[in-house]
């Protein structure tokens, strides 16, 4: 779950600043975030099986073609930078404060 959570803040949240990602590769992101997040898909989830799959095989290749358009030596300082954000402790009884 680690190795989950510093791919996509590597992937999509911290190259979004960088200007040394292409646009192009940004709007991709953006879109595949949106995809994931938005209500309309291209098969509706009441479809039995299909309905899930478009989901399944969309999102992930997305990623993947975000990945291909970011310059590997860019990837690989975000994913050193992931890793460190990932390893920060987490205070769980301040999240409970309220």
């Amino acid at each position: 779950m680690r190795n989950l959570k510093r791919d996509v803040v590597s992937r999509l949240r911290l190259p979004w600043r960088d200007p040394r990602v292409p646009w192009y590769a940004k709007a991709v992101g953006a879109c595949v975030v949106a995809y994931a997040l938005s209500p309309i898909d291209l098969i509706p989830d009441f479809v039995p099986v299909l309905g899930y799959l478009d989901d399944l095989v969309l999102v992930p290749l997305g990623l993947l073609l975000v990945l291909r358009l970011i310059p590997a030596d860019v990837l690989a300082e975000h994913r050193v930078a992931a890793s460190a954000i990932a390893e920060r402790p987490v205070s769980r009884a301040g999240a409970c404060r309220g």
